[in-house]
């Protein structure tokens, strides 16, 4: 398959996927909505799992291309780069292809067989992006995890109840007590160096 109908095929199964979800998906009504046949599908893709993961690859290198496209805007209000990623997330486009990433993510965590190594490695670059953006002090992978599930658990919360609002305000007290937090280890930091000086 040429790159060009590779990207043409990712493209429209991606905007079949944002515009129906992936409740029940299956090769047949995909294919008939991006202009193909299942047979010709599997030609191309090997597998709907195969497929599945290509849609997913696909999905996170926008996301990450996007993301660090946003932490190298000006930011003049200084926000957090945790509350920039939750705005850029609730906009309507955006969300509807995070919804859908979510989705195929939670498929993929019920079939270790055929997404385990998927799912590996894209929560290996996440924790990389994410130790990226904080500060070298802060660089822990524990850390990082915390950010990153505590920004899934909310970004599934909307998705379960709509309540933008709700998560937006769980987000920033995250924040504050993150803040908190780090301070309180650099004041801890700074009295047990202060300990092994000479006096």
């Amino acid at each position: 398959m040429s790159s060009t109908r590779k990207t043409m095929l990712l493209e429209n199964l991606i905007g079949y996927l944002v515009k129906r979800g992936v409740a029940d998906v299956s090769l047949r009504p995909m294919a008939a909505a991006v202009g193909t046949s299942a047979r010709l599908l599997i030609f191309h893709f090997g597998s709907k799992e195969r497929l599945l993961l290509e849609v997913l690859d696909e999905m996170q290198a926008r996301l990450q291309r996007s993301l660090s496209a946003l932490l190298d805007e000006p930011n003049p209000a200084r926000s957090a780069p945790l509350r920039l990623f939750w705005d850029w997330a609730l906009k309507d486009a955006n969300f509807a292809q995070l919804r859908v990433l979510y989705q195929l993510h939670i498929l993929a965590a019920q079939d270790h067989k055929n997404y385990g190594r998927y799912l590996k490695r894209n929560s290996r670059d996440w924790l990389e992006s994410v130790q990226a953006v904080l500060k070298p002090s802060q660089r822990s992978p524990a850390l990082a995890t915390l950010i990153v599930a505590v920004f899934d658990g909310l970004f599934i919360e909307v998705m379960s109840t709509g309540d933008r609002r709700r998560a937006s305000m769980a987000i920033d007290d995250f924040i504050v007590m993150a803040r908190k937090h780090a301070k309180t280890q650099r004041l801890v930091r700074s009295k047990r160096e202060n300990l092994r000086s000479p006096s």
